[in-house]
Protein backbone atom coordinates (compact mmCIF):
# COMPACT_ATOMS: atom_id res chain seq x y z
CA UNK A 1 0.00 0.00 0.00
CA UNK A 2 1.13 3.40 -1.20
CA UNK A 3 2.39 5.32 1.76
CA UNK A 4 3.44 8.76 2.63
CA UNK A 5 5.70 9.96 5.58
CA UNK A 6 5.24 12.84 7.79
CA UNK A 7 8.58 14.39 8.50
CA UNK A 8 9.27 17.00 11.51
CA UNK A 9 12.25 19.35 10.49
CA UNK A 10 13.74 21.12 13.67
CA UNK A 11 16.41 23.84 13.76
CA UNK A 12 17.39 27.48 14.68
CA UNK A 13 15.38 29.02 12.25
CA UNK A 14 16.39 32.82 11.13
CA UNK A 15 20.14 31.55 10.28
CA UNK A 16 18.91 28.61 8.60
CA UNK A 17 16.06 29.70 6.54
CA UNK A 18 18.13 29.16 3.00
CA UNK A 19 18.71 25.54 4.40
CA UNK A 20 15.42 24.63 5.84
CA UNK A 21 13.77 25.44 2.33
CA UNK A 22 15.74 23.17 0.28
CA UNK A 23 15.62 20.03 2.63
CA UNK A 24 11.71 20.96 2.35
CA UNK A 25 11.78 20.92 -1.18
CA UNK A 26 13.87 17.87 -1.49
CA UNK A 27 11.44 16.35 1.37
CA UNK A 28 8.09 16.88 -0.75
CA UNK A 29 10.12 15.49 -3.75
CA UNK A 30 10.32 12.10 -2.22
CA UNK A 31 6.78 12.07 -1.63
CA UNK A 32 6.91 12.78 2.00
CA UNK A 33 5.42 15.40 4.17
CA UNK A 34 7.45 18.49 6.19
CA UNK A 35 6.28 20.12 8.85
CA UNK A 36 8.02 22.01 11.30
CA UNK A 37 8.42 25.42 13.37
CA UNK A 38 7.22 27.78 10.15
CA UNK A 39 3.82 27.37 12.25
CA UNK A 40 5.88 29.49 15.16
CA UNK A 41 9.18 31.06 14.08
CA UNK A 42 9.09 32.20 17.55
CA UNK A 43 8.79 30.00 20.28
CA UNK A 44 7.12 30.06 23.71
CA UNK A 45 6.17 27.50 26.01
CA UNK A 46 2.15 27.80 25.06
CA UNK A 47 3.49 27.25 21.28
CA UNK A 48 5.88 24.32 22.15
CA UNK A 49 2.92 22.40 23.61
CA UNK A 50 1.20 22.59 20.08
CA UNK A 51 4.57 21.84 18.22
CA UNK A 52 4.97 18.44 20.90
CA UNK A 53 1.20 17.33 19.40
CA UNK A 54 2.47 18.03 15.89
CA UNK A 55 5.82 15.94 16.23
CA UNK A 56 3.12 13.32 17.91
CA UNK A 57 1.61 13.27 14.64
CA UNK A 58 5.21 12.92 12.59
CA UNK A 59 7.04 9.65 11.49
CA UNK A 60 10.32 10.67 11.32
CA UNK A 61 12.50 13.60 13.01
CA UNK A 62 15.15 15.84 10.77
CA UNK A 63 17.27 18.11 12.64
CA UNK A 64 19.33 20.78 11.32
CA UNK A 65 22.20 21.87 13.70
CA UNK A 66 24.26 24.78 12.62
CA UNK A 67 26.41 27.27 14.40
CA UNK A 68 23.30 28.55 17.18
CA UNK A 69 21.94 27.24 19.85
CA UNK A 70 18.57 29.50 19.59
CA UNK A 71 15.71 30.81 21.97
CA UNK A 72 15.26 29.39 25.40
CA UNK A 73 13.03 28.49 27.80
CA UNK A 74 13.45 29.69 31.77
CA UNK A 75 15.54 26.69 32.62
CA UNK A 76 17.86 27.72 29.53
CA UNK A 77 17.62 24.88 27.51
CA UNK A 78 16.79 25.93 23.57
CA UNK A 79 13.53 25.07 22.09
CA UNK A 80 15.40 23.28 19.72
CA UNK A 81 16.78 20.79 22.29
CA UNK A 82 13.84 19.90 24.09
CA UNK A 83 12.32 19.12 20.66
CA UNK A 84 14.89 16.76 19.93
CA UNK A 85 14.69 15.04 23.46
CA UNK A 86 10.82 14.96 23.11
CA UNK A 87 11.44 12.96 19.58
CA UNK A 88 14.17 11.06 21.13
CA UNK A 89 11.52 10.41 24.24
CA UNK A 90 8.19 9.12 22.17
CA UNK A 91 10.92 6.40 20.69
CA UNK A 92 10.95 8.77 16.35
CA UNK A 93 13.54 7.70 14.32
CA UNK A 94 15.97 10.72 14.45
CA UNK A 95 18.21 12.28 11.73
CA UNK A 96 21.04 14.51 12.72
CA UNK A 97 22.61 16.71 10.16
CA UNK A 98 25.31 19.10 12.26
CA UNK A 99 27.72 21.51 10.48
CA UNK A 100 31.38 20.43 9.67
CA UNK A 101 32.78 23.15 11.23
CA UNK A 102 30.76 26.10 12.92
CA UNK A 103 33.90 28.36 13.03
CA UNK A 104 33.28 29.19 9.08
CA UNK A 105 30.08 30.17 9.60
CA UNK A 106 29.46 34.24 9.33
CA UNK A 107 29.24 36.33 12.75
CA UNK A 108 25.41 37.02 11.70
CA UNK A 109 24.52 33.58 11.56
CA UNK A 110 26.15 32.62 14.97
CA UNK A 111 26.50 32.41 18.48
CA UNK A 112 29.16 34.62 20.05
CA UNK A 113 28.03 34.67 23.72
CA UNK A 114 30.31 32.16 25.70
CA UNK A 115 27.33 30.69 27.36
CA UNK A 116 25.65 30.08 24.26
CA UNK A 117 28.70 28.45 22.74
CA UNK A 118 29.10 26.29 25.36
CA UNK A 119 25.68 24.95 25.54
CA UNK A 120 25.82 24.15 21.56
CA UNK A 121 28.86 22.54 21.85
CA UNK A 122 27.27 20.20 25.00
CA UNK A 123 23.85 19.88 22.40
CA UNK A 124 25.86 18.83 19.58
CA UNK A 125 27.88 16.04 21.58
CA UNK A 126 24.41 14.81 22.89
CA UNK A 127 23.37 14.58 19.54
CA UNK A 128 26.66 12.91 18.30
CA UNK A 129 26.26 10.29 20.76
CA UNK A 130 22.80 9.05 18.46
CA UNK A 131 23.18 6.59 15.02
CA UNK A 132 21.80 8.55 12.67
CA UNK A 133 24.41 11.88 12.23
CA UNK A 134 25.64 13.49 9.14
CA UNK A 135 28.21 16.32 8.97
CA UNK A 136 27.26 19.13 5.72
CA UNK A 137 29.48 22.01 4.75
CA UNK A 138 27.13 24.07 3.01
CA UNK A 139 22.99 23.71 2.20
CA UNK A 140 23.81 21.78 -0.85
CA UNK A 141 25.79 19.41 0.55
CA UNK A 142 23.02 19.61 3.45
CA UNK A 143 20.04 18.84 0.75
CA UNK A 144 22.02 16.11 -1.15
CA UNK A 145 22.85 13.86 2.18
CA UNK A 146 18.84 14.28 3.32
CA UNK A 147 17.98 12.93 -0.06
CA UNK A 148 20.25 9.96 0.31
CA UNK A 149 19.21 9.45 4.10
CA UNK A 150 15.63 9.46 4.16
CA UNK A 151 15.10 6.95 2.40
CA UNK A 152 17.56 4.29 3.81
CA UNK A 153 16.37 5.55 7.25
CA UNK A 154 12.24 4.75 5.66
CA UNK A 155 13.08 1.14 4.87
CA UNK A 156 15.79 0.97 8.14
CA UNK A 157 12.76 1.58 10.45
CA UNK A 158 8.96 1.30 8.60
CA UNK A 159 6.73 3.88 10.37
CA UNK A 160 2.58 4.02 9.89
CA UNK A 161 2.89 6.86 7.74
CA UNK A 162 -0.21 8.16 5.79
CA UNK A 163 -2.76 6.12 3.31
CA UNK A 164 -4.77 8.13 0.89
CA UNK A 165 -8.19 7.08 1.57
CA UNK A 166 -9.29 5.24 -1.68
CA UNK A 167 -6.66 2.96 -0.82
CA UNK A 168 -7.88 1.78 2.54
CA UNK A 169 -10.26 -1.68 2.70
CA UNK A 170 -13.86 -1.61 2.61
CA UNK A 171 -14.61 -1.45 6.02
CA UNK A 172 -12.42 1.27 7.02
CA UNK A 173 -13.76 3.56 4.43
CA UNK A 174 -17.20 2.99 5.10
CA UNK A 175 -16.37 3.58 8.71
CA UNK A 176 -14.98 6.80 7.70
CA UNK A 177 -17.40 7.80 5.45
CA UNK A 178 -20.14 7.57 8.28
CA UNK A 179 -17.77 9.50 11.10
CA UNK A 180 -17.67 12.07 8.36
CA UNK A 181 -21.46 12.23 7.56
CA UNK A 182 -21.97 12.62 11.29
CA UNK A 183 -19.05 15.36 11.60
CA UNK A 184 -20.86 16.87 8.28
CA UNK A 185 -24.44 17.03 10.67
CA UNK A 186 -22.14 18.37 13.39
CA UNK A 187 -21.24 21.08 11.16
CA UNK A 188 -24.37 21.93 10.12
CA UNK A 189 -25.72 22.07 13.04
CA UNK A 190 -22.77 24.01 14.74
CA UNK A 191 -22.92 26.35 11.48
CA UNK A 192 -26.44 27.20 11.95
CA UNK A 193 -25.81 28.02 15.94
CA UNK A 194 -22.85 30.42 14.61
CA UNK A 195 -25.01 32.24 11.77
CA UNK A 196 -27.62 32.78 14.95
CA UNK A 197 -24.86 34.35 17.19
CA UNK A 198 -23.34 36.55 14.88
CA UNK A 199 -26.74 38.25 13.65
CA UNK A 200 -27.56 38.60 17.14
CA UNK A 201 -23.59 39.99 17.57
CA UNK A 202 -24.06 42.22 14.36
CA UNK A 203 -27.55 43.67 15.93
CA UNK A 204 -25.44 44.03 19.39
CA UNK A 205 -22.46 45.96 18.11
CA UNK A 206 -24.34 48.15 15.48
CA UNK A 207 -23.43 51.08 17.73
CA UNK A 208 -20.01 49.88 18.88
CA UNK A 209 -19.02 48.88 15.34
CA UNK A 210 -17.13 52.51 14.51
CA UNK A 211 -14.74 51.84 17.96
CA UNK A 212 -13.14 49.11 16.20
CA UNK A 213 -12.00 51.84 13.55
CA UNK A 214 -10.21 53.52 16.06
CA UNK A 215 -6.52 54.04 15.75
CA UNK A 216 -4.23 53.23 18.08
CA UNK A 217 -0.58 54.74 18.39
CA UNK A 218 1.91 52.51 19.36
CA UNK A 219 5.42 53.43 20.64
CA UNK A 220 7.69 50.53 21.65
CA UNK A 221 11.14 49.46 22.03
CA UNK A 222 12.91 46.20 20.71
CA UNK A 223 15.65 44.90 22.67
CA UNK A 224 18.33 42.86 20.58
CA UNK A 225 21.55 41.76 19.91
CA UNK A 226 23.88 43.76 17.56
CA UNK A 227 25.77 41.17 15.30
CA UNK A 228 27.72 44.34 13.68
CA UNK A 229 28.78 45.68 16.98
CA UNK A 230 28.87 42.69 18.94
CA UNK A 231 26.67 44.35 21.80
CA UNK A 232 23.04 44.78 22.78
CA UNK A 233 20.92 47.12 21.41
CA UNK A 234 17.77 48.89 21.49
CA UNK A 235 15.77 50.33 18.66
CA UNK A 236 12.78 52.27 18.81
CA UNK A 237 9.47 52.04 16.74
CA UNK A 238 6.07 53.43 16.46
CA UNK A 239 3.16 51.91 15.03
CA UNK A 240 -0.79 53.31 13.80
CA UNK A 241 -3.08 50.27 14.06
CA UNK A 242 -6.82 50.09 14.30
CA UNK A 243 -8.04 48.23 17.09
CA UNK A 244 -9.79 45.49 14.27
CA UNK A 245 -5.97 45.46 13.36
CA UNK A 246 -4.95 44.43 16.55
CA UNK A 247 -8.21 42.52 17.67
CA UNK A 248 -8.13 39.95 14.53
CA UNK A 249 -4.39 39.13 15.17
CA UNK A 250 -4.14 39.04 18.83
CA UNK A 251 -7.67 36.77 18.42
CA UNK A 252 -5.51 34.21 16.80
CA UNK A 253 -3.66 33.20 19.77
CA UNK A 254 -6.77 33.36 22.45
CA UNK A 255 -9.16 31.12 20.56
CA UNK A 256 -8.75 27.90 22.31
CA UNK A 257 -6.39 29.45 25.19
CA UNK A 258 -6.52 32.06 27.49
CA UNK A 259 -4.08 34.24 28.56
CA UNK A 260 -2.23 36.34 30.96
CA UNK A 261 -1.42 39.78 31.23
CA UNK A 262 1.53 39.71 30.41
CA UNK A 263 1.34 37.80 26.92
CA UNK A 264 -1.31 39.55 25.68
CA UNK A 265 0.78 42.99 26.34
CA UNK A 266 3.80 41.17 24.72
CA UNK A 267 1.33 40.00 22.02
CA UNK A 268 0.37 43.16 21.15
CA UNK A 269 4.21 44.41 21.25
CA UNK A 270 5.15 42.00 18.62
CA UNK A 271 1.91 42.81 16.48
CA UNK A 272 3.08 46.07 16.76
CA UNK A 273 6.31 45.49 15.82
CA UNK A 274 5.80 43.52 12.65
CA UNK A 275 3.04 45.95 11.63
CA UNK A 276 6.13 48.67 10.76
CA UNK A 277 7.54 46.17 7.82
CA UNK A 278 10.14 44.44 10.49
CA UNK A 279 10.83 40.47 10.79
CA UNK A 280 10.55 39.13 14.22
CA UNK A 281 13.46 37.34 15.15
CA UNK A 282 13.35 34.93 17.94
CA UNK A 283 15.89 36.58 20.37
CA UNK A 284 13.62 39.68 19.87
CA UNK A 285 12.38 41.62 23.20
CA UNK A 286 9.61 43.93 21.99
CA UNK A 287 8.22 45.71 24.26
CA UNK A 288 5.44 48.76 24.64
CA UNK A 289 4.57 51.09 27.52
CA UNK A 290 1.81 49.69 29.89
CA UNK A 291 -0.60 52.51 29.53
CA UNK A 292 -0.59 52.02 25.78
CA UNK A 293 -1.10 48.37 26.43
CA UNK A 294 -3.77 49.46 29.34
CA UNK A 295 -5.72 51.59 27.00
CA UNK A 296 -5.67 48.88 24.33
CA UNK A 297 -7.14 46.69 26.79
CA UNK A 298 -9.79 48.70 27.76
CA UNK A 299 -11.08 49.31 24.52
CA UNK A 300 -11.51 45.69 23.70
CA UNK A 301 -13.15 45.05 26.99
CA UNK A 302 -15.66 47.78 26.30
CA UNK A 303 -16.72 46.60 22.47
CA UNK A 304 -17.19 43.39 24.78
CA UNK A 305 -14.38 40.97 22.61
CA UNK A 306 -12.24 40.05 25.65
CA UNK A 307 -13.36 39.01 29.39
CA UNK A 308 -11.22 38.31 32.16
CA UNK A 309 -11.07 34.73 33.53
CA UNK A 310 -10.39 33.08 36.64
CA UNK A 311 -7.57 30.05 36.77
CA UNK A 312 -7.75 28.78 40.28
CA UNK A 313 -4.06 27.42 40.33
CA UNK A 314 -2.73 30.99 38.86
CA UNK A 315 -2.90 34.24 40.48
CA UNK A 316 -1.93 36.22 37.71
CA UNK A 317 -4.37 38.14 35.50
CA UNK A 318 -5.79 36.29 32.54
CA UNK A 319 -8.22 36.90 29.58
CA UNK A 320 -10.18 35.26 26.85
CA UNK A 321 -12.42 35.78 24.36
CA UNK A 322 -15.59 36.56 24.80
CA UNK A 323 -18.39 35.05 23.13
CA UNK A 324 -18.91 38.22 21.15
CA UNK A 325 -15.18 37.95 20.34
CA UNK A 326 -15.24 34.63 19.42
CA UNK A 327 -18.13 34.90 17.10
CA UNK A 328 -16.79 37.94 15.37
CA UNK A 329 -12.76 36.73 14.95
CA UNK A 330 -14.48 33.45 13.37
CA UNK A 331 -16.91 35.33 10.79
CA UNK A 332 -13.72 37.65 9.82
CA UNK A 333 -11.74 34.50 8.98
CA UNK A 334 -14.43 33.23 6.91
CA UNK A 335 -14.25 30.29 8.54
CA UNK A 336 -18.21 29.19 7.62
CA UNK A 337 -18.52 31.34 4.27
CA UNK A 338 -17.64 30.46 0.66
CA UNK A 339 -15.10 32.99 0.08
CA UNK A 340 -16.53 33.17 -3.34
CA UNK A 341 -19.95 34.20 -2.48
Amino acid sequence: MDKRYQIFISSTFSDLKEERNKVMQTIMSLDCIPAGMELFPAMDEEQFDFIKRVIDDCDYYLLIVGARYGSMDDNGVSYTEKEYDYAKEKGIPVMAFLHKDISSIPLGKADTDAVLKQKLENFRKKVETGKLVKYWDNADELNALVAISLPKTIKMFPRTGWVRANLQTNAESLQEINQLQKELSELREFKAKQDQDLSQLENNLKDRIAGLETIATIPGQNKHFDYKKHKDAVTTWKAQLSIKEIFEKLALYMIDNSLSDTQVRNRIARISFESTGKNFDRNDNCQIELKTYQQIRLHLKLLGLIEMCTIPECKSIYWQLSHNGKALILNSLCFFKDKNQ
